[in-house]
């Protein structure tokens, strides 16, 4: 995609294409401390596909969070192991802790989700 300085900007949403690497993201963020949002899609997911925009701006919105998107054909591992069972499932975790889960598109909620998660972890520390 060519294109002026907007276009050209790094994804700030980190994909996870395997189980290795979803243990990695996993590891890091806990050693970090760092919260992680995980969107759990499919290519064929139409409401999937259509809160990638969304998810993207969310991460820029939420530096220090981890925004991760894992495609459940690709890393079924971690999908069954998440016990994902629709798409899109967005899931917020602590140091290896699912906090919140929220299932389905809906951008109004995930905001209004990943407010209460960041107050969440606040109040934890």
């Amino acid at each position: 995609m060519q294109g002026n300085g907007a276009q050209e900007m790094k994804s700030r949403v980190a994909k996870v294409d395997s189980e290795k690497s979803w243990d990695l993201f996993m590891t890091q963020a806990t050693n970090q401390g760092c919260p992680v949002v995980v969107h759990f899609t499919a290519a064929w997911c139409m409401p999937s596909v259509t809160m990638n925009p969304f998810f993207e701006e969310l991460s820029l919105t939420y530096q220090h969070i981890l925004f991760l998107s894992l495609d459940v054909d690709e890393v079924k591992e971690v999908a069954s192991k998440m016990e994902i069972k629709a798409m899109p499932t967005f899931l917020f975790m602590k140091e290896g802790a699912l906090l919140d889960k929220l299932v389905g598109a809906n951008p109004q909620e995930i905001s209004t989700r990943i407010r209460a998660f960041i107050r969440a972890i606040r109040s934890h520390n």
